[in-house]
């Protein structure tokens, strides 16, 4: 359950924020899509809307299977595209797919509204991390041309560092190259409750779900604070 903030009960604060990148700073749907669109022209595959829900399902069941440390980011890599086109039958080389799909996700896509602005507020105010599950080529280009990796102090990619969240590892990884700052004081900011917000409860440092659309879910035990807004945070520094 959410837990409230009463008059009675200061708001927590926090002086390490630990950020997540794809759907909570960066537009990681606009990403992929236009990765997809032209994946699938280069391959030489008319209509590729027709393809597209059955890759969504087979990468989120990869990326699943990544988060309960059954493979490695590396395995989807390739893996999603021998499914996709031995199950669609699409006749084409899935390892060149997966090379130009990958090339696709670092070229596409932006940071969401207010973003920038709120990180370069913040990372003014408190120390950041960003600990991201994915592909250390495409996560690493992503941010050298959006130009963010000024604002963190650590830069966690589970592909690069072999964890990957809500495992815990991935976190005595970043709270190393932070030098470890206190949990108690630290905050999990992400849109994933399986992933961000259980591995931050995992880890034991409390959580923040970045949720702009309102979502309501049954089970939100974890969840120490919401937001629909990321300018929200500045309000949740330590002073």
């Amino acid at each position: 359950m959410l837990v409230e903030i009463t008059e009675q009960e200061p708001l927590m604060r926090y002086s390490t924020f630990l950020l997540d990148l794809d759907h909570t700073l960066f537009d990681s749907d606009a990403s992929e899509s236009a990765a997809f669109a032209q994946t699938m022209a280069a391959a030489g595959v008319g209509n590729p809307a027709r393809y597209a829900a059955s890759y969504q399902s087979i990468n989120l069941e990869l990326w699943a299977r990544v988060e309960r440390g059954e493979i490695s980011p590396q395995h989807v890599r390739t893996r999603r595209f021998e499914r996709l086109a031995a199950e669609e039958d699409i006749d084409a080389d899935p390892l060149q797919m997966a090379e130009d799909f990958v090339s696709g996700l670092g070229a596409n896509g932006d940071l969401y509204d207010g973003a920038r602005e709120m990180l370069e507020q913040l990372s003014d105010q408190a120390t950041l991390a960003l600990i991201t599950n994915g592909l250390g080529e495409v996560q690493r280009t992503r941010i050298e041309r959006l130009g963010i990796d000024e604002y963190f102090d650590a830069v966690v990619i589970s592909a690069e560092v072999g964890a990957a969240k809500p495992g815990t590892k991935i976190f005595d990884i970043a709270f190393e190259a932070l030098d470890f700052p206190s949990r108690k004081r630290s905050l999990m900011v992400g849109d994933n409750l399986a992933s961000d917000i259980q591995g931050g409860a995992n880890y034991g440092i409390a959580t923040c779900w970045y949720n702009p659309n309102g979502d309501s879910v049954r089970d939100a035990d974890h969840v120490v604070h919401e937001i629909n807004d990321l300018a929200e945070l500045l309000g949740l520094v330590a002073v």
